[in-house]
């Protein structure tokens, strides 16, 4: 997870960097486009020696994969990266959550005080202070629900498939979903606050911006592995706290890029979620 944490925040720089050339769905396609090609291979050279079973879960996994990762996409395009990557990991604060009700795991008191904590922390860095919030901000808290409900179906199926049918499931739907948005883009007269979801495709026409599209295919299909890894290999709360490292190589990122850096409200937001987190993955 650690590992998976980096290279996700290297992901958020490079699609900061190719939203200049792409819409975000574009960059969705193209990511999984090749991943299915690495996990194919990867499934001929090794066949998976999990039976399978409850396939409805697998494409489950993929769906909410596949909203979790476009409303993280986007919400990367229009507000700072650091921003972007923390409204993301309050992923395990909902993982808590759901975990609760579909796997059946305790609630405690602690938990509680830390969902509470990491809700404040929300608060804090959407600034809802006029009682509104930006809808980049609420895109990107309901892209962490999202994320929390793959992650936890992830923990269900985790004993019947190999991790990378599981990615793959998120590819391959991540895929096509996206290819559906472009097939409907010139029929449909989409409310601007989804037209994200149809835009008009172009490919790429230069050297750099496939060399970047290659590089984040590569680089996430193999965060994707580690990540399902992680969750199969150890309770859900916990590896969803150290996914949190990647918040501060974030911020550098993004402030690297141009981003400016967060005013004290958000610093505190950000200490809360993680505060949170960690209090959310310690044993009862």
């Amino acid at each position: 997870m650690l590992a998976g944490a980096l290279i996700s925040a290297i992901n958020g720089a490079l699609t900061k960097i190719l939203a200049d050339e792409m819409s975000a769905l574009e960059i969705v396609f193209f990511r999984n486009l090749l991943g299915i090609a690495l996990i194919l291979y990867a499934l001929k050279h090794t066949a998976p020696k999990l039976s399978g079973g409850k396939f409805y879960m697998l494409i489950s996994r993929g769906v909410y994969g596949f909203l979790a990762m476009i409303l993280f996409f986007y919400t990367i395009t229009v507000i700072p990266l650091g921003e972007a990557i923390t409204l993301n990991k309050t992923s395990p604060l909902f993982v808590s959550i759901l975990a609760y009700y579909l796997l059946k795991e305790h609630l405690s008191l602690n938990t509680i005080f830390a969902l509470i904590l990491g809700f404040l922390g929300i608060i804090l860095i959407v600034k809802p202070f006029g009682f509104t919030i930006s809808y980049a901000h609420f895109l990107g808290i309901l892209g962490g629900f999202f994320a929390a409900a793959a992650y936890t179906t992830i923990k269900k199926i985790k004993d019947i498939y190999d991790s990378r049918v599981i990615v793959l499931s998120f590819v391959g739907i991540g895929t096509i979903l996206p290819a559906f948005g472009f097939l409907l883009a010139p029929y449909v007269d989409a409310p601007e606050a989804i037209s994200f979801m149809f835009p008009v495709f172009t490919i790429p026409n230069t050297f750099y911006v496939w060399s970047l599209v290659i590089f984040m295919g590569l680089i996430s299909t193999l965060s994707q592995w580690l990540l399902t890894k992680a969750y199969s290999a150890s309770k859900v709360s916990i590896i969803g706290v150290i996914s949190y490292t990647n918040i501060p190589f974030s911020i550098g990122f993004g402030w690297m890029l141009g981003d400016a850096l967060p005013d004290i409200y958000t610093y505190m937001g950000i200490g809360l979620i993680i505060l949170g987190g960690i209090l959310v993955g310690k044993k009862k």
